[in-house]
């Protein structure tokens, strides 16, 4: 589990391919690896990965899927930043909220833009999504916690609007984004579970 807070950006130093997916060397000097072990796990972009390799001068290396790779966005790309989290400890603050590290379908950026010093990012998102989306819900964004404070319908799916303050910005790959970029998305674990439930009642 996670909590979509970000404690680090790396930068993916390498891309190597091998057969069913690719072997990525981050590098990752902001990162505590103090209690960091092979096996544990990190996620990048808000994709849970493995560490395979403990690697001189904070680095680290995973193997992302062919699987990984189709449902995810942002891994695949030397130089790419990836915002990094470390798995949750049980006794650790829950500074955003319960994040799994599962990504649920890719975004679109439609706007990007400034709103005084902060940034307002809607992202357009698959309608298999949109129905766990609400105004003041919470939803991860490149592995970032964040709350929605507009949604609205539209044709294919749903739009969501945010809003980014100058630490997230600074601290996160979230200011790197422009209109047309992709994102990926997790949707909150309580609505999945309430959909389900009601799903049930229903039948």
């Amino acid at each position: 589990m996670f909590t979509g807070i970000v404690e680090a950006i790396g930068t993916i130093e390498r891309v190597a391919p091998f057969a069913g997916g690719v072997r990525l060397t981050v590098a990752a000097p902001q990162l505590d690896f103090s209690d960091v072990a092979l096996g544990d796990s990190i996620t990048h972009n808000g994709a849970c990965m493995t560490v395979t390799e403990l690697l001189p001068d904070a680095r680290f290396t995973i193997d992302v899927s062919d699987e990984s790779l189709r449902c995810t966005v942002g891994l695949d790309r030397e130089g790419g930043r990836v915002n990094l989290e470390k798995a949750l400890k049980v006794d650790a603050r829950l500074g955003g909220h319960l994040v799994s590290g599962h990504v649920d379908g890719i975004g679109d950026v439609v706007r990007f833009a400034p709103v005084g010093d902060n940034r307002e990012l809607v992202v357009r998102a698959p309608a298999a999504l949109a129905r766990y989306l609400a105004v003041k819900g919470s939803v991860v964004v490149n592995g970032v916690s964040l709350t929605t404070n507009l949604v609205r319908d539209v044709p294919g799916g749903c739009e969501f609007s945010i809003n980014l303050i100058p630490h997230t910005l600074s601290h996160t790959t979230l200011g790197d984004l422009a209109e047309g970029a992709q994102v990926n998305l997790e949707i909150d674990l309580i609505a999945r579970y309430v959909e389900r439930m009601l799903s049930l009642e229903a039948k």
